[in-house]
Formats: structure tokens, sequence, C-alpha cells
């Protein structure tokens, strides 16, 4: 009788052994790492080079990012038509940013720069982040000839509507 307990006790730790192991081992593939997303979402519409021109900015999931160049057009042929340059290559590592865009009539943009904090004193007030650093405007002429025009510059966001409440309504 006592040999059959102390088998019984044996088997019984071996069991609970098995279960801890395999249940620490699902609690551990639980915890895989998640793509970090950055620490501050830089999301919105930044100013441009002229009023009415913008940029918008979209930092996805693991700090991907995408959007776009809204400018009016600048030849004979599309002057003062609203064009959209989607960015091509874009990074945003930490505070650090990056994009060129697509080539739309001949002309494309490269951006290196830095996402700061700006006057705007509160989330989603203007210029609460500002984008600072050097575009590039590339220009091919009808002979294929590539012109480039770097400038320093720095965009301002867009004020937010951070999501008030609709009034009520009787």
């Amino acid at each position: 009788m006592r040999r059959e307990c102390m088998t019984n006790l044996v088997k019984a730790s071996a069991i609970f052994l098995l279960l801890s192991s395999f249940l620490s081992g699902q609690n551990t593939a639980q915890q895989s790492p998640v793509p970090k997303k950055p620490a501050e979402d830089y999301s919105g519409m930044y100013a441009f080079l002229r009023d009415g021109e913008f940029v918008q900015v979209t930092v996805e999931d693991a700090g991907r990012l995408t959007g776009f160049v809204s400018r009016y057009g600048d030849l004979e042929s599309d002057r003062g038509a609203f064009l959209d340059q989607f960015f091509k290559k874009a990074k945003l590592d930490g505070k650090k940013l990056s994009f060129t865009t697509d080539t739309v009539h001949g002309v494309w943009y490269e951006f290196k720069g830095t996402v700061e904090r700006g006057e705007g004193k509160n989330l989603g007030d203007e210029a609460y982040y500002v984008l600072k650093g050097t575009l590039v405007q590339y220009t091919t002429d009808a002979n294929k000839k590539t012109l480039a025009k770097s400038r320093e510059v720095s965009f301002k966001s867009f004020p937010q509507d951070m999501g008030t409440a609709p009034e009520k309504r009787d």
C-alpha cells in the first residue's frame, strides 16, 4: 500500500511538472515581442510650401509611415491644378522622419528631418508638432535633365478637432 501511494505521488508530481512547464511555455509564447508603436503619434496634416498645400503624414502600426504631398501644379499644363504625390519611400525612426514622393509631371520631393514640438500648447493645436529639415525638389525637364532645388523648411501641423462631443438636442 505504501509503495502504491509513492507510485501515485510520483505520477502526480510528474503530471504537475509537465503541466506547469506546458503552461509556462504557453505564457512565454503569448508574451512574444509585439512591434513597438512610437511614443508619440505624429499623424496629421502639415502645411507645405504655399497656402492651401499640405503634407499628410500617417504613422501606422510598427512605426510604418505613409502619406502624401498635396500641392498646386507649376507647369503650363497643370498650373493651379491640385496634385497628390504619394510617399514612395518613408521612414520614421524615433523623431527622425524622411520621405520621397512619387514623380508627378516630372516633379518629386525628398524630405529629411525631424519631428519637433512646436509652439502649440495642446495636442490638436496648430503647430503642436513641426517637421523641420531639408526639402529637395527634383524637376526633370523636356530634355530629361534633372534639376535639384534644396531648402530648409519648417512645416507646422494643422489644428485638429480632437473629437469634442456634439451638442445635445432636445
